[in-house]
């Protein structure tokens, strides 16, 4: 398959393809006459690919599940490790989103700016949150 094929296929543009490839997420195709030929076998890398995506995992996180594991390791293993780990990462955004919510929802009540900084300052000295 030629590049445009496979972008055609994939819903995807020629450039993430080659992006894809140069990232290390795509193995290199082969070349004849200086032009990519693809194996059909890269859609469906490219679907697990954008399956990753759809759940959070940066392009780091992919590759790894393409190549940071033993050959032997079945995909369902391999997901669930690297799903665990974003799963916490979810779990610590999720409590800073909800501390800046509170902060945020807490009505001001000072009269100017200076008065909020001095606030701001005092609780940092005594180790509670917000104004």
């Amino acid at each position: 398959m030629t590049i445009g094929q496979v972008a055609k296929e994939a819903g995807l543009a020629a450039s993430a393809i080659r992006f894809y490839e140069q990232a290390g997420v795509l193995p290199k195709p082969i070349r004849i006459g200086g032009r990519r030929h693809y194996d059909s076998s890269v859609l469906e890398r490219l679907a697990v690919l954008e399956r990753a995506k759809a759940c959070g995992f940066s392009l780091a996180e992919a590759k790894q599940l393409f190549y940071g594991f033993r050959g032997d390791t079945p995909p369902s293993q391999r997901w669930q490790t690297l799903a665990q780990r974003k799963i916490a990462e979810l779990d610590e955004l999720a409590g800073k989103i909800a501390a800046t919510r509170a902060l945020l929802e807490r009505p001001c009540t000072c009269k100017d700016l200076a008065e909020c900084g001095r606030r701001i300052q005092a609780k940092k000295r005594t180790g509670t949150a917000g104004l």
